[in-house]
């Protein structure tokens, strides 16, 4: 770090992104990537011709992606908003409306305290119950920013629509951010109450169910006024935020949106058979209804068999903080990958007796 980075950001403690080790070959279960391909039409579409277009400038307003986006979401193309990754969303959200402040609780994704040091944000940090649900009246009345993950990382968890509106109703006239990255996965979406609600902003991403991590993909739904005020961001820092094949290989992926869904769900059966794998092995389960599995045992600490799955070639994510630190996070794969996790958990589980 240099002797001129300000005061400020130099405190910062920033996001740590899931490790990507190189060391050798690993089944990844640990940054919650699809284990699928994109569909074929995005392979085809992000050819030689529009890698040969990259010396243009790529669609400031994206509007085609914006259009199909509108269609698939049945809403209209000036609601919704285009982002380098659904944190470029949150990131904008964080500096447009948190100046009192931004609620989020206490196990949650990890970006959201990092914005708030970034901005000098005071966070207003709301436990999770005990059983790691979602603590719905701590987030009513704050009259700040509110942020939820619905499903919630790293637990999985997620909340009723009816416990959205209460939240809501309660901040109406503030801001409130469902980051639903993981809804494909099992999870009830709160874009349709966008039409109802003019302080909601859903924000979603293509890493996760559409296979498109490495292309870095994010939208946003809400009222008009709301995507303006993204756009004025927008436009006021990175105007070509969204690069020309990332915008092919969007509207090419949604317009092959079923071959998607499909995957969705194998996913969601794979999490439920490892569930039940784990579950049958003594483990605790939380209820996920995301692309990944929150699980802990008496048998073996969280981190002492997050460094056995690594030693065996299997890495999962393993979290410090103290609430969950016998926790790991497992992301759902092919079912081949999640048989091998499992034989490897019972190999180490097997090694201790």
């Amino acid at each position: 770090m240099s002797k001129f980075l300000s005061e400020k950001l130099s405190a910062l403690k920033e996001y740590t992104p899931g490790e990507q080790p190189q060391d050798k070959k690993y089944i990844k279960l640990n940054t919650n990537e699809s284990p699928f391909p994109p569909s074929q039409g995005v392979i085809d579409g992000v050819n030689g011709k529009k890698v040969a277009d990259l010396r243009l400038y790529s669609d400031p307003e994206c509007k085609l992606l914006k259009e199909q986006l509108a269609t698939v979401y049945s809403t209209t193309p000036d609601r919704v908003f285009l982002s380098n990754g659904s944190d470029e969303v949150l990131n904008f959200a964080f500096m447009a409306y948190g100046s009192n402040g931004v609620a989020f609780a206490d196990i949650t994704y990890g970006f959201y305290s990092v914005f708030c040091d970034l901005y000098g944000l005071k966070a207003d940090v709301v436990r999770l119950n005990e059983d790691f649900s979602l603590n719905v009246d701590g987030f009513c009345g704050k009259n700040k920013l509110v942020v939820i993950a619905n499903p919630n990382a790293p637990t999985g968890m997620d909340i009723p629509l009816s416990d959205v509106e209460k939240i809501l109703q309660s901040n109406s006239k503030n801001v409130v951010v469902i980051d639903e990255a993981y809804v494909d996965f099992g999870g009830t979406s709160a874009v349709e109450l966008t039409k109802k609600y003019k302080n909601l902003l859903c924000v979603q991403t293509f890493s996760k169910s559409r296979s498109m991590a490495g292309a870095r993909l994010g939208f946003a739904i809400a009222d008009k006024e709301i995507i303006a005020d993204l756009e004025k961001i927008k436009y006021s820092t990175n105007p070509y935020n969204v690069n020309s094949l990332t915008q092919v290989a969007g509207l090419c992926a949604l317009k092959e949106n079923d071959y998607y869904m499909q995957n969705a769900k194998r996913i969601i059966q794979n999490r439920e058979w490892t569930n039940d794998q784990l579950l049958s092995l003594g483990f605790e389960v939380l209820p996920s209804k995301a692309n990944f599995i929150f699980a802990k045992t008496d048998k073996i600490s969280g981190k002492d068999l997050y460094i056995k799955l690594k030693e065996k070639g299997v890495l999962v994510r393993h979290f410090d903080k103290p609430r969950i630190s016998e926790f790991n996070r497992i992301t759902v794969g092919s079912l081949e990958q999640m048989q091998v996790f499992i034989e490897k958990v019972k190999e180490i589980l097997g090694e201790l007796k």
